[in-house]
């Protein structure tokens, strides 16, 4: 028995959209990474506000990046995340306050359980 062409072109599509779909599916731990990221927006930005000058923050960011060296849609990705985090106190803190120390106590505990949880659920 022959198949036929319409059959074979139909088979042929499915297996392509399948591997696409299995192309597509995020990892388990990708939210918890961008939420990390977020995290590290957000105290990039608070902790400067609130008196720390510098990049820490940053670059703990771009070290994320090189560890996980995404392709390009992962990584814009990332980097909204980070300017999400960022973003989101700079309209709401125009100086310090104790509401601004109190949301980077829950970030750094947040950010410090996530990287645990990340770590010792996926890490090698």
């Amino acid at each position: 028995m022959r198949a036929s062409p319409l059959l074979c072109v139909c088979l042929a599509a499915a297996l392509c959209s399948s591997a696409v779909r299995a192309e597509a599916v995020e990892a388990p731990f990708e939210p918890g990474l961008m939420r990390l990221a977020e995290i590290l927006g957000s105290l990039h930005f608070l902790r400067n506000l609130c008196g720390e000058k510098g990049d820490q923050w940053r670059i703990e960011m771009e070290k994320l990046l090189e560890s996980e060296n995404p392709d390009p849609d992962r990584r814009a990705r990332f980097i909204a995340s980070f300017n999400r985090g960022y973003r989101s106190f700079g309209s709401s803190y125009s100086r310090c306050t104790a509401s601004a120390t109190e949301a980077i106590n829950r970030y750094m505990k947040e950010g410090e359980a996530l990287s645990r949880d990340i770590a010792s659920r996926y890490g090698n």
